[in-house]
């Protein structure tokens, strides 16, 4: 009842309003304020830094580019069977089953639609109603890169404005269809298993998304914005042919959140990943079906 009430207080938070005020704060520059910004931070969510690149935390110039710490290389190993989907995100499992008549499972009494997750894209949905989804949940004290899971060509990308509800657990297990209610960002890639969708989702706090090919994504749109990279597209403004190898950083939250990754009925989400299990980058996160 406590968790239902706590979770309740989210619906009349100014989501948007406490988020631009974190973007400007994990933006600060001022070496004693982000020096104790970082110091505070890491009080209250430990992080194992000798697995980055750059050890000392006082080093990053503000508390968004420690968040963004780039990982030693050998601290996450890919797995070597190559047509084996690598978890994109270090983090834990929040849900990861099948998509049962374009119903994705959020929690206990708990689900949404597919359809309304890609934005009321119906050939997304088509796509992907008879597949698998993993979703995956990014702790404050979590590395922040998003990683590609097996090498594929963006096709499009939707950015999706909503609501910024908190996604720890006790929220997603109390606010009905939460990650079909956020923010979010939807890319779509072709790739030699199939077709496959990650999705970023925005929460409080998560002061921004980005990707490698577009930069930082507008909070500010208040309606679905559609960006086309496909060959055929009339679209002259955008970048086209961008292919990303398996395990290339493919985007970054400045802060944590959640990744949903919809994989076809091509692809099965590895049997270990079940609801609370802690993930790294570079594990199994899928398998071909035989």
């Amino acid at each position: 009842m406590k968790q239902k009430l706590l979770a309740s207080l989210f619906y009349i938070l100014p989501h948007h309003a406490i988020t631009k005020l974190m973007f400007v704060g994990a933006r600060i520059r001022w070496v004693p304020a982000k020096n104790l910004i970082i110091r505070i931070y890491t009080h209250l969510n430990p992080v194992k830094m000798h697995e980055a690149v750059e050890e000392n935390m006082l080093a990053y110039e503000s508390l968004n580019a420690f968040f963004t710490r780039a990982l030693k290389p050998e601290c996450r190993p890919f797995d070597k069977n190559e047509n084996n989907w690598l978890c994109p995100v270090d983090g834990s499992v929040s849900q990861a089953q099948a998509i049962e008549n374009g119903r994705i499972f959020q929690a206990k009494g708990q689900d949404y639609s597919l359809l309304e997750l890609v934005g009321g894209d119906k050939k997304l949905e088509k796509v992907f109603n008879n597949g698998q989804f993993a979703t995956l949940y990014l702790s404050p004290r979590d590395y922040h890169r998003i990683h590609m899971p097996t090498s594929g060509t963006l096709k499009h990308m939707l950015y999706i404005p909503g609501r910024l509800f908190s996604v720890a657990g006790f929220v997603v297990n109390h606010i009905p269809r939460l990650f079909a209610r956020n923010e979010r960002c939807v890319c779509f890639f072709e790739t030699e298993q199939g077709p496959m969708a990650m999705i970023l989702v925005g929460a409080i706090n998560v002061s921004a998304m980005e990707t490698v090919w577009h930069g930082l994504i507008s909070s500010e749109a208040k309606k679905i914005k559609r960006f086309d990279y496909s060959d055929n597209s009339s679209d002259k403004g955008d970048n086209k042919n961008i292919v990303l190898k398996r395990g290339e950083e493919m985007g970054r939250f400045n802060l944590g959140s959640t990744v949903i990754i919809l994989t076809t009925d091509k692809m099965k989400i590895a049997e270990n990943l079940i609801a609370e299990t802690e993930i790294k980058l570079g594990q199994c996160l899928a398998t071909p079906v035989q």
